[in-house]
């Protein structure tokens, strides 16, 4: 759930407030405790856990006084819920209790349910059930206890009244959450737990079988070891493990698949969350992280689960405007326009979701918003979903056409579009006129516009305007004293050599301005390696992830599986990492580490670039593959943008069969090494290359 509301002030000093008393949380719903005496850690042996990716199951087993417990936990899409299945085998029998408790002070009058609401209006509730066999299930004051049973079945769940409309304040009045979680649980209650679990497994593995990964075979010791020890046995041997390497990958699919469907978007912890106050309130934040969340999506066949990304900007976007309107160019905001003038929408660096904003402005975060919806499209080639996300983008061109900055290069008569005063995240002056990261952001969208106008024959004299501006953008230049593409307007570096974001180098990944290929003026390939490199190998898991992906689109394979090596390092002590259950470690303080999920995403996503590049009209197989998985792998679903799925099988680091299906896509031309062929497909065809000869 979320608190605040839609913090529509500026401070003295230019920002929206940002706290959890104006801006608001990411907070827990409720908390769900089976109790069962006896057994705790202390009175079992042969505990274990494990989640099973291909089903979306998490089980557990033990061994108390001679008998062998059992549990699996799933969370089941089609019936809204989640669901405990407690078995054993031995003549064993459960007895203890359920109970269901808010976390904010909420204590339920009887066990079944409970229902609140904040001072924002956000109605919620939750209720629970549990039955089982050979024994007795009762309510019991404010739990429900059972004695004696076989086995047992708990199913919990909840609601609010949050409703994806600004008309309406971002609220259902009509919704009863309390109510609807009961009959939730209660239609669930109808069926046993086998049944659940089935209705629940062919839901999951509908999205989860749309793409298959084999990086090769790890050895019959590491498959041995636990997921702890494979992690320290991976950093310790600097040895490629090459199944967990592809179960990392599988591993994000399954966070997307179980956090982003038909809901909400994935913000910083997604939906894993272990207290009421996360830092950075659990928030979106607009200037890498969200972006991150999605880029792996369609990449990786999930696809469908784009659409809350998409759903949650067009529900926002209506107050997004009318705050960008309002407020944008309040002369407390730093970032406002010279020219007087403003139009369209833009955001803060961090928004929730009842269309509020907090801390500072951020002007390009439109433009990258929309730039990540159109690449949903490319991939899709969907025009239903280009007119849903059509205002978007004309929105953020009315923004920029109206903040655009006209000025003289130094030394010459050419006159040039620059971004006005502005912030390159999160280092250096905030004041800076043509930061590159706005430049290169501005110039994409612009395209884009014009594309997806054309493709829905609309606004032909406005896309006709955005072109011209295009022309003239300023684009960045490499520095004469550093060699370094420049992030700012200067030849002098005025921000941190090794800061984490790779705001200028937004134009190589996730945009694809600056391209290896001959097509890029050599000088701004090295210019962006020599900032690459400048950057670093070490950062925070979502910086790593985003260095993988840029190494990948410049072909360097094996500095790519590094940065993916380096995020797979075990955790220790709080540190940058991974985490004994996949989850990315960010370390927010010497000693203190936090689950920051973008990174469980981004470095899938380099992955994927590793194995495939794609842009509308061209594939390149294997452009990154590193040599820990060049003796053999494949790839089933992996999606290119232009609208075309590849499957793909490799040995000794060369393609040996693909096969290219259309999704939409017609023409594209398909590339390794030197060698390259066109495809032509009608949508849903399809055709296997060897050799690349027909």
């Amino acid at each position: 759930m979320w608190t605040g509301g839609l913090n529509d002030t500026l401070d003295a000093d230019g920002q929206f407030p940002y706290g959890r008393g104006d801006f608001g949380s990411f907070t827990l719903l409720a908390r769900l405790t089976v109790d069962i005496p006896g057994h705790d850690l202390s009175g079992v042996n042969g505990y274990r856990r494990a989640l099973d990716l291909a089903q979306g199951l998490v089980t557990s087993s033990y061994v108390h006084s001679g008998v062998t417990y059992r549990r699996r936990i799933f969370a089941s899409h089609p019936d809204d819920a989640i669901v405990l299945h407690f078995t054993q085998s031995g003549g064993g029998r459960y007895t203890g209790s359920v109970t269901l408790e808010g976390t904010h002070g909420e204590k339920p009058s009887h066990a079944e349910s409970f229902g609140a609401s904040f001072p924002n209006g956000l109605r919620y509730g939750a209720a629970v059930t549990a039955y089982g066999s050979g024994g007795r299930v009762r309510v019991s004051g404010t739990r429900i206890g059972f004695s004696g049973c076989k086995d047992l079945t708990v199913v919990v769940s909840g609601d609010t009244n949050y409703a994806p409309d600004a008309d309406s304040g971002y609220r259902d009045p009509t919704l009863d959450p309390e109510k609807l979680a009961r009959t939730k649980v209660l239609a669930a209650a109808r069926h046993s737990a086998d049944t659940l679990l089935r209705t629940h497994i062919a839901d999951y593995r509908r999205l989860y079988e749309r793409f298959t990964l084999s990086l090769g075979t790890s050895t019959d010791a590491q498959r041995s070891l636990d997921t702890w020890e494979r992690l320290t046995a991976r950093a310790r041997d600097g040895v490629p493990d090459p199944e967990l390497e592809a179960a990392y990958l599988q591993f994000s699919r399954y966070l997307m698949i179980s956090g982003s469907r038909d809901s909400l978007p994935l913000n910083l912890q997604g939906l894993w969350l272990d207290g009421n106050d996360p830092d950075w309130m659990g928030d979106y934040h607009t200037d890498i992280n969200i972006q991150m969340n999605y880029w792996m999506a369609d990449r990786a066949g999930l696809s469908p689960c784009f659409d809350a990304f998409a759903d949650y900007c067009l529900a926002q976007l209506p107050s997004w405007a009318r705050l960008t309107h309002d407020l944008f160019n309040d002369p407390r905001n730093r970032y406002r326009n010279s020219s007087g003038k403003v139009a369209g929408w833009t955001v803060a660096f961090s928004t929730n979701i009842h269309g509020g904003s907090g801390w500072w402005w951020h002007p390009a975060s439109n433009a990258w918003l929309s730039n990540s919806l159109y690449e949903h499209y490319e991939y899709t080639q969907s025009r239903a979903y280009l007119a849903k996300i059509y205002p978007l983008l004309k929105g953020a061109c009315e923004f920029w056409e109206a903040r655009l900055l006209t000025t003289t290069l130094p030394g010459t008569s050419r006159e040039v579009l620059i971004d006005d005063r502005d912030w390159s995240p999160e280092h250096g002056p905030q004041d800076a006129k043509g930061i590159t990261y706005a430049q290169e952001l501005v110039w994409a969208l612009f395209g884009n516009f014009a594309a997806a106008a054309a493709e829905l024959k609309q606004d032909t004299a406005y896309a006709d305007t955005i072109t011209s501006l295009r022309k003239k953008l300023y684009l960045p230049e490499v520095s004469p004293k550093t060699g370094r593409l420049q992030e700012w307007m200067s030849p002098d570096n005025l921000g941190e050599t090794t800061h984490r974001h790779l705001s200028p180098l937004i134009g190589l990944f996730p945009g694809d301005r600056i391209r290896p290929d001959g097509s890029t003026p050599q000088e701004i390939v090295d210019g962006a390696t020599a900032l690459l490199t400048a950057r670093g190998m070490n950062s925070f898991g979502w910086a790593n992830a985003w260095r993988a992906a840029c190494w990948a689109r410049l072909k360097d394979a094996d500095t790519a599986y590094r940065l993916v090596a380096n995020n797979l390092r075990p955790s220790t002590d709080g540190s940058n990492g991974t985490a004994f259950n996949l989850f990315d470690i960010y370390e927010v303080e010497k000693g203190r580490g936090i689950f920051q999920i973008d990174a469980n995403f981004g470095t899938p996503a380099a992955m994927s670039e590793m194995l495939l590049y794609s842009r509308p009209g061209h594939l390149e197989l294997l452009p990154a593959l590193p040599d820990a998985w060049a003796a053999s792998g494949s790839v089933t679903g992996l999606a290119a943008r232009g609208g075309f799925v590849v499957d793909l099988h490799w040995q000794q680091g060369a393609p040996t069969s693909v096969t290219i299906r259309s999704v939409g896509g017609r023409t594209t031309t398909v590339a390794h090494g030197s060698t390259s062929t066109t495809v032509r497909l009608e949508p849903g065809g399809s055709v296997t290359l060897k050799g690349f000869a027909r």
